[in-house]
């Protein structure tokens, strides 16, 4: 077990109704703010509206920018920093899913620091200070509303690339599952397969950590037990309660304290070629390649795979049964495990693997190289 430093500053207000706690948190960040949202369902549902009218009972102003991409661009966080300047805010909230809690993080550390959100994003920039951030979330599964990282494409280097640093914690973050309720089941899917693989990013890293090893195999248990049910009911406020929950504590530091890293991230790193040239939804991508993944990596790591079956399911099983149990889930709720279920195809791993190869894809602790490349896109099903 490797030495760590639990820290985690984020304020995280979680239930029906926690939009309340407003009074209590927002007056003390200023007068005016920025609100950061994506496109076109916050308004659809009426969370625009329910957000608003709290801050205008607060007297707080607010200017918005809206059209945040579910892949979400450095050209969109450049406007808005701008927009931040010239409309000189104090606080910005974040009112969506991932792509606009990552765009806000971005946003106020270089409003803050007077710098180009690309050199925030490739480590260029001291992050002196940052701008008070809110957050109010939408979605449930990337786990952006109480971590420090975010991940931002930039279409002039054809790069998509993460960035981590303590100041990015959200200062506040305000969980309601009834938010999640009007999310449809696809989008459901892809956030659930999400949280499955941050959840396995953290056991593959570097770093014996037996009881964070435990956590992780009672949360995929907790989510192989909620997400049918919830994909059968995609109204009920329990299985929306207890998903939403999974999905925070998966990336909120609680899997991966004892390991030397947050969490290998290879996987992510070869998912976000597909979301940047094919415009594949994040968890898509994951669902895609993380059985791929795993079966050409079970020569290197058969034991290590294998004691996550064991932990899973309380007995011995070997490094190919617990892939089996994996990929199962994730065929049982209906994430994508072949090229076509995700309008590719074959013929574009040729594609893949020069953006892999150029972007150097690989995880913090189990490097690839490009006979990696090529064995992952064999396994590929279809």
């Amino acid at each position: 077990m490797k030495n760590f430093t639990a820290y985690n500053p984020t304020k995280l207000f979680f239930g029906k109704g926690v939009l309340d706690e407003f009074g209590d948190t927002l007056l003390a960040l200023g007068k005016k703010t920025l609100l950061v949202t994506g496109k076109k369902s916050v308004k659809k549902y009426g969370y625009f509206d329910i957000v608003t009218q709290k801050l205008n009972d607060l007297g707080i102003n607010y200017v918005k920018y809206e059209g945040i991409s579910p892949n979400p661009s450095v050209k969109d966080v450049r406007k808005a920093v701008k927009l931040c300047k010239k409309e000189k805010v104090d606080f910005i909230v974040a009112l969506g899913g991932g792509s606009v809690i990552d765009s806000a993080k971005i946003i106020a550390a270089s409003y803050s620091n007077n710098a180009e959100p690309w050199d925030v994003m490739t480590g260029k920039v001291p992050l002196e200070k940052r701008t008070p951030l809110a957050v109010i979330l939408t979605f449930a599964g990337t786990g952006s509303e109480m971590n420090s990282a975010a991940v931002i494409q930039n279409e002039e280097e054809n790069l998509k690339i993460g960035f981590a640093d303590p100041s990015l914690f959200p200062d506040y973050s305000y969980l309601d599952p009834t938010f999640t309720k009007t999310v449809p089941k696809n989008q459901t899917i892809y956030g659930i397969a999400d949280l499955i693989a941050h959840s396995l990013e953290a056991y593959f890293a570097e770093g014996d950590a037996h009881l964070s090893d435990r956590f992780i195999a009672a949360l995929f248990n907790e989510v192989s037990e909620v997400a049918p049910l919830l994909l059968e009911n995609l109204h009920n406020y329990e299985y929306r309660y207890r998903i939403m929950w999974a999905a925070t504590v998966a990336l909120n530091g609680t899997l991966y304290h004892g390991r030397k890293t947050s969490g290998d991230w290879g996987v992510h790193s070869l998912g976000h070629a597909l979301s940047f040239m094919f415009d594949t939804p994040h968890g898509a991508t994951l669902s895609l390649i993380y059985p791929a993944w795993l079966k050409h990596m079970k020569s290197k790591i058969s034991d290590r795979i294998a004691n996550l079956g064991k932990l899973i399911t309380g007995k011995e099983v070997t490094a190919e049964q617990t892939i089996e149990i994996i990929e199962n889930f994730f065929k049982k709720i209906g994430a994508p495990t072949e090229w076509g279920q995700v309008e590719l195809c074959p013929n574009d791993k040729f594609l893949i693997k020069k953006f892999w190869i150029n972007s150097k894809a690989s995880g913090t602790y189990h490097k690839l190289e490009e006979e990696d490349y090529d064995g992952i896109l064999s396994k590929i099903n279809g």
